[in-house]
């Protein structure tokens, strides 16, 4: 059984045009599974209908494994992820987004018919996923947890408060989305006060930003955290240390090849327990409002089946 979640108004209408050739092509390619189309219509809806998917499998083990293919972009693979992580269930991200940021970070293709092609093989690889504890939103929207998965980074700082403009903005303007937000954002940040607890360690320090990567991506194809590698057990660690606007624009345009991290004012370290804290703080993940500081983020091992991933 194959269920493909499709978020319709990703790129601007294309996964609703394209969700039917997409289910059709799945399968043509896969005879024998039955293919379940559904289309959300809110993000409530959309983790709902995941978190069915992934009850169902685990009520009824006998009929085999289930596979969970999201279409959409990073916000969709988000819920895919959190509905799948530490299951049998295996996650298929079909890329219909602006940023396609996670696809990028597990090396899947970003282009939809290369998608379905390796969703198609059958390939399965378990790649490691961050898990979050605090006091957290939830991943549909309503509510709150006290636990949350995330596949690419999380971000707090400069990078956070761009996320939350970006997302807030009326005017979309697709990939330059977030350079527009980084430039909009700057004109008014200073630096921000942190304690953070690296694997036990403890370090009081003022900072533009702290990233936390597990597969390293933001923004559309920013590299924030460039060592961030999927199966490595590790997270990866970027702290920006205060500069002056002129600086960080400057450094802006080299995170887009991870050649930043090169800059004597770029920190980079590795630890599979992270807790951040901060006066006043709040924390974005794969592009999605996370919640507020205090919270610890640990690195989990292989939680994820990924169809298509090497």
């Amino acid at each position: 059984m194959l269920t493909l979640v499709v978020n319709p108004a990703a790129g601007a209408g294309t996964a609703r045009r394209l969700a039917a050739p997409v289910a059709g092509r799945l399968s043509a390619q896969l005879p024998g599974t039955a293919v379940r189309t559904v289309l959300t219509d809110s993000l409530a809806h959309a983790d709902a209908v995941m978190r069915e998917v992934v009850d169902q499998a685990l009520a009824e083990p006998d009929r085999g494994p289930h596979s969970l293919v999201t279409m959409g972009g990073d916000g969709m693979a988000h819920l895919g992820l959190n509905a799948a992580a530490g299951t049998p269930v295996r996650l298929g991200l079909v890329p219909a987004g602006t940023g396609n940021d996670f696809c990028r970070g597990v090396r899947l293709p970003r282009r939809m018919g290369e998608a379905v092609d390796a969703i198609s093989s059958w390939r399965v690889g378990e790649i490691d996923l961050a898990v979050a504890s605090g006091s957290l939103r939830h991943p549909g929207g309503v509510g709150r947890t006290d636990r949350r998965w995330l596949g690419s980074v999380l971000s707090t700082g400069y990078d956070a408060r761009v996320n939350r403009r970006t997302n807030s903005a009326r005017l979309r303007l697709g990939p330059l989305s977030y350079a527009w937000g980084a430039l909009a954002e700057l004109a008014r940040f200073s630096p921000l006060h942190y304690s953070i607890t690296l694997d036990g360690q403890h370090r009081d320090l003022d900072a533009m930003l702290v990233a936390v990567g597990n597969a390293g991506w933001i923004g559309g194809g920013m590299r924030i955290c460039p060592r961030a590698d999927v199966h490595d057990g590790m997270l990866d660690i970027t702290i920006i240390r205060p500069v002056s606007r002129k600086v960080l624009l400057a450094a802006l345009a080299t995170v887009y090849t991870g050649a930043f991290a090169r800059l004597p004012f770029v920190e980079t370290l590795r630890a599979r327990t992270v807790r951040i804290d901060g006066e006043g703080l709040f924390a974005m993940a794969d592009g999605e409002e996370f919640g507020d500081l205090p919270l610890t983020v640990s690195c989990r091992p292989r939680a994820l089946h990924l169809l298509g991933a090497r």
